[in-house]
């Protein structure tokens, strides 16, 4: 409910305990994501050149989420951009009106999204769609985890999701998050993690030195970087196996 768009029962609840005990499975949500994108273009480039078979499925995959993570990064890159205080950061980000660099970001973003993946063995495409979805979304739900969050509004949508949580579901959400990577069938792909969490790092180095620590449009911008990072990561390590 809180992470995509599909209907759910009206007796499912939304109270801030299970969006908060939800965050676990954050990355499962990216088996739902990248595996209806991964069915869009495996069904597509069968009928369909392979290029417009990855705009259908990048749409599929927008449409699934609201652009939840897209807007986040939109939002983030509107509000370090264009922010010199923590204050005046936060204040952009919240405003739901895009900006000058939130709109080179997306434009840039998704070219390089679209390029990259067009750059992939067909083969192999559609299980890279799915680890890229599930471990991009565990490297943002760790900052949960390591990094504390930035608003101090009580009213904040996120502000559930972002209260900490057991240990023990941070392994879930692990599990969740790296399990595909078994499906392409080759231990070498594990050195993605590197990469990702590197950039993980980076942006967490970032966030707390501009507003000491993250929003849930920092969540968002790192879902759509570090898949961007997996997917270079891919193909890098392509040319070696």
């Amino acid at each position: 409910m809180f992470y995509t768009r599909i209907p759910c029962p009206k007796w499912v609840d939304h109270s801030e305990e299970y969006l908060n005990r939800a965050t676990k499975y954050f990355p499962l949500i990216g088996w739902v994501v990248g595996g209806l994108t991964a069915g869009v273009f495996y069904s597509a480039q069968y009928i369909l050149p392979v290029p417009v078979s990855l705009i259908l499925s990048i749409i599929s995959g927008i449409l699934l989420t609201g652009a939840f993570h897209e807007d986040g990064f939109a939002d983030a890159c509107d509000g370090f951009g264009g922010g010199w205080t923590k204050e005046n950061i936060l204040e952009i980000m919240k405003d739901s009106r895009i900006g000058t660099y939130g709109t080179v970001g997306l434009v840039l973003i998704l070219l390089l999204k679209f390029f990259l993946l067009n750059s992939v063995e067909v083969s192999v495409l559609p299980l890279i769609l799915i680890a890229a979805h599930s471990l991009s979304r565990f490297a943002a739900a760790t900052f949960i985890f390591t990094h504390e969050y930035a608003r101090e509004d009580a009213k904040s949508k996120v502000k559930p999701v972002a209260k900490k949580i057991p240990v023990g579901n941070l392994i879930i959400a692990g599990l969740f998050g790296i399990a595909p990577i078994l499906l392409l069938n080759n231990y070498l792909y594990f050195f993605t993690l590197v990469p990702v969490f590197i950039v993980k790092w980076y942006l967490g180095r970032y966030f707390v030195k501009w507003i000491g620590g993250y929003t849930g449009d920092c969540l968002g911008a790192t879902q759509q970087i570090t898949e961007i990072t997996i997917y270079l990561s891919f193909l890098i390590l392509w040319k070696f196996i």
